[in-house]
């Protein structure tokens, strides 16, 4: 009888992508930026003709999200993110002042181990994969078992371009045998400086235990707060523009709705008027008992599919102009299904009194479950867009901007990235949208500029300034106590006579 036991191979195989890593990583090292950006530009080039192809093997494997949005995503990346990183200098000198007194240096952080999503596993493989490079580190990639088949697709074409350009063999590369277990092999292998998790938190506990670094782009649960100064159809287009994009698995996605009582009518008919359906309670509670498994994680079945799918499996019909379904509510409870992150075009609606009640509403909705991620409010009063960003714990704040997009970086100048830090939840080392810059540490360099005798001088003359100043102080000081006990005598002269 033939036995195969795949978590004993993956175990195995991971060992050995660790190990061979650590070669790559010693040859990079070595390598200019120049030569580094020759890399990246050759694998962008090579994998741009794919695109499409890999966007519609993504949606066939895992069956989720819209292919054309797939499509966009992919060729953002290539576009927006060569177009950032271009110019920019992570290994070597890369920032001196003038006189050349400071001077900072890239230093590559080592060997990465990337685990990557199964919502958006080309962008998030290309993204990772051309920043680790970018940055002069070696790779190794955990796909996920639902993209496998993509995932490796897609690091196959990046790998052999990568080697055309001169990349060291096992400069990157992936786990062919997926499995759990080699995974967890992978995060805690002693050469793995650092571990990049673009949304896979079942492994965060293993991460935490193995006490590497972590960049975390986690999940989110962000609200959209429509105020009353808003221009509330195109908030209200932002917003369910935002939730549909690849039917609601980015991240960012906005989560629920909060708007002031005052404008309720006006944005409940724009919402209608623009695609909008809401869920009688039935309705609501027979959907919402479908989106979680019994043990609390995402039913994968409700992911990345369109609102009249999603009906339907819930035992009731939407028309087929809807886009998304609203669940209203009242209270941010925490066994209220719909105030977790829902990966599919599903939102939240509160009302509250005004922008006070809505800011407080906001902060328990990102305190209740994944706190920290991203936060929009749309809006055209500054004092209150300002008060937003002070006290909400979020990592990112954006402005009368759809989320999915706002925070990838295509409708606002944040960087362009598809790893959204979420650094205020307590996991991982950074909030900001993932560049080549948090792969690299920093060293810096100080020049000598002035003689040691300087401090010596300028302490001797600051030391004679104090005492000078003390004795100056001192007898002052003993002049009014003698005043005191002078005027103590008379008075008590005074009273005996």
């Amino acid at each position: 009888m033939n036995m195969i036991d795949n978590d004993l191979i993956s175990i195995q195989e991971a060992r050995i992508l660790a190990e061979n890593a650590v070669m790559a990583k010693k040859q990079l090292a070595e390598f200019s930026q120049e030569k580094l950006d020759r890399i990246v530009e050759g694998m962008l080039n090579a994998v741009f003709p794919y695109l499409a192809e890999l966007a519609w093997m993504s949606h066939e494997e895992t069956g989720y999200g819209k292919v054309e949005d797939k499509i966009a995503k992919n060729y953002f990346v290539c576009e927006a993110v060569r177009r950032q990183i271009r110019d920019m200098k992570c290994v070597g000198f890369i920032q001196e002042e003038k006189d050349l007194s400071i001077m900072k240096v890239g230093v590559p952080l080592g060997v990465i181990t990337a685990l990557v999503p199964s919502t958006s596993p080309v962008s998030t493989t290309i993204f990772n994969a051309v920043i680790a490079v970018k940055a002069g580190n070696a790779i190794i990639f955990s796909p996920h078992p639902r993209a496998k088949k993509t995932i490796s697709r897609t690091l196959d074409i990046l790998i052999r371009a990568a080697y055309d350009c001169g990349m060291p063999q096992h400069g990157i590369s992936y786990l062919h045998t997926v499995d759990r277990e080699g995974t967890k092999a992978l995060i805690a292998h002693p050469e793995v400086n650092v571990i990049l998790n673009t949304g896979v938190p079942v492994f965060l506990d293993d991460i935490r235990r193995s006490g590497k670094t972590l960049i975390y782009g986690g999940s989110g649960n962000g609200p959209a707060f429509i105020e009353r100064t808003a221009n509330i159809r195109q908030a209200v287009s932002d917003v369910i523009e935002s939730k549909i994009f690849d039917y609601g698995m980015v991240s960012a996605a906005e989560q629920s709705i909060v708007v002031e009582r005052c404008i309720e009518s006006e944005v409940r008919r724009e919402l209608i008027a623009q695609g909008a359906y809401f869920m009688s309670e039935e309705e609501s509670s027979r959907l919402g008992v479908l989106l979680y498994n019994p043990d609390g994680s995402v039913n994968a079945e409700f992911v990345g599919i369109s609102a009249q799918r999603l009906a339907a499996r819930a035992g009731f019909s939407v028309d087929t102009g809807v886009k998304v379904l609203i669940a209203e509510g009242k209270y941010a409870l925490s066994d209220n299904p719909y105030n977790r992150e829902k990966l599919c075009p599903v939102l939240a609606y509160y009302i509250e009194d005004d922008w006070k009640d809505a800011c407080e509403k906001c902060i328990e909705l990102l305190f209740d479950k994944n706190k920290g991620h991203t936060l929009v409010i749309h809006s055209t009063d500054e004092y209150v867009i300002r008060q937003f960003a002070l006290k909400k714990p979020v990592a990112r704040v954006l402005v009368n901007t759809p989320a999915t997009l706002g925070s990838m970086g295509v409708t606002t100048d944040l960087f362009p990235s598809m790893t959204l830090g979420s650094g205020v939840t307590g996991q991982g080392v950074t909030s900001e949208n993932v560049s080549p810059m948090n792969l690299v540490f920093i060293r810096t360099v100080g020049k000598g500029i002035r003689n040691s005798e300087y401090i010596r001088r300028h302490c001797n003359e600051k030391m004679e300034e104090l005492k000078e100043q003390h004795k100056t102080e001192r007898e002052k000081g003993s002049q009014l106590l003698q005043r005191l006990l002078n005027d103590a005598i008379s008075s008590g002269l005074e009273q005996t006579r």
